[in-house]
């Protein structure tokens, strides 16, 4: 029997029973699709924050306190980590210790929401200099004016606002020279920012920032910052300004083995690296789990090759009758199966393509993110090949069944 003819007996077996075919291809569909879906998604965020992290320019450079974190459940520790405190930033600004520093700003996170006039609204609050945001992020103000040094060292409450949170707050009102309220604390806002959109790690639109001496004192009653930016005079000098950074915390905390590091350095290059490989270990991991839901796909068409089996007991009688060896049979039934599993395979890359656009689309379209849609190549690819590989693997069993059936009681079989 030629392969030809198996080709076509095997899609002849396929295409009589649709609707057992469809409910077999239906496991492969989702576990493929679900991939698809997860590789893209992943990828695509990946792009999205190292286009955030791109956009904070190459001479920046970000310490924060505590281990470096190896993993996503790590960085919370960060946040809960007390190393970074005031005499760092002095050690810091010498000259003397880091000749090529430029700019230094410590940071501190305040949770909580902003309240006016029985309005609130939850935007994200910093304790930073409002003056090193707008140098370091083109970062302006629409209204009023961005505080200074003078305000940070008179632990002033003055606050700079985004520009949806005064839309949120004021409406169509004018925000500056008003009073709003965080943690019970009034602060007067003296600006408010263009509308800018998504840059590096916060979005200006959405952001409150007070002096970061009167977040410390006021409102969180801590002495210490949860990360210090530092913009070096050229990228030229980030690896230079990054060593230095390293000799002074170390000399400031009296660190003699550096595996003893209570803070570490972040670069754009080592966030990249960071991002990239919390987001492969991430879509591994999400993968992995996803490829249950092919095992049971690939089980399922066992099972429906099994029963198909069965039923076509006195067909393969029949053909061994009139000639067909065991080879003949065995290779029509996995053609069976591989077929199944490959159009599956096909189904579920276009829907898992389509499903990631439609996500993507959201994304970019309601939720405002510079979301790029990502479709993963390789993972098609993959995809067609595992479908193809599963179809073998969980045609064999049921395939060499219907080949070693004796043709005398195939015929009797009822």
């Amino acid at each position: 029997m030629k392969l030809k003819h198996n080709i076509k007996t095997a899609y002849l077996g396929v295409t009589t029973h649709k609707g057992r075919s469809f409910l077999t291809l239906l496991g492969i569909v989702i576990g493929i699709a679900s991939i698809m879906v997860i590789i893209s998604i992943g990828k695509g965020a990946e792009t999205l924050i190292l286009n955030q992290i791109n956009s904070m320019g190459a001479d920046t450079i970000v310490v924060r306190p505590g281990k470096e974190p190896k993993g996503p459940t790590d960085i919370a520790d960060t946040l809960f980590a007390d190393s970074l405190k005031a005499r760092d930033i002095s050690f810091l600004k010498n000259k003397s210790n880091v000749p090529y520093l430029e700019k230094i700003a410590p940071v501190v996170v305040i949770p909580g929401s902003v309240s006016y006039a029985g309005e609130t609204y939850r935007p994200q609050i910093f304790g930073w200099s409002a003056e090193f945001m707008e140098e370091m992020f083109s970062v302006y103000p629409q209204e009023g004016y961005i505080f200074g040094e003078s305000e940070i060292k008179e632990k002033a409450s003055v606050a700079v606002i985004g520009s949806k949170v005064k839309k949120e707050l004021f409406g169509e009102s004018n925000a500056v020279g008003r009073y709003i309220k965080i943690k019970n604390r009034k602060f007067r806002v003296v600006g408010v920012l263009a509308p800018r959109g998504q840059v590096a790690f916060f979005n200006p639109d959405e952001t409150v920032v007070v002096p970061y001496t009167t977040a410390q004192n006021y409102l969180l009653g801590i002495d210490y910052f949860h990360e210090i930016m530092i913009k070096t005079k050229g990228p030229e000098f980030v690896d230079r300004t990054v060593q230095d950074i390293k000799d002074t915390l170390r000399e400031s905390h009296n660190i003699t083995n550096p595996d003893k590091d209570d803070f570490f350095v972040v670069t754009q290059k080592g966030l990249v690296k960071q991002v990239s490989s919390i987001m492969n270990a991430l879509t591994v991991f999400l993968s992995s789990v996803v490829a249950v839901a092919l095992v049971v796909g690939g089980v399922g068409v066992m099972n429906i090759m099994l029963v198909s089996v069965t039923e076509r007991t006195r067909e393969i009688g029949l053909r061994k009758a009139l000639g067909a060896t065991k080879k003949d049979i065995l290779v029509q039934f996995l053609i069976e199966a591989i077929l199944l599993t490959v159009v599956g395979g096909v189904i579920g890359m276009l829907f898992g393509a389509f499903l990631s656009f439609l996500i993507g689309y959201v994304l970019k379209n309601v939720m405002l993110l510079d979301w790029v849609f990502v479709f993963p190549l390789s993972a098609a690819i993959l995809g067609f090949f595992v479908s193809a590989f599963l179809g073998l693997l969980f045609g064999i069993y049921p395939a060499k069944q219907a080949s070693e059936k004796s043709p005398m009681e195939a015929l009797r079989y009822e």
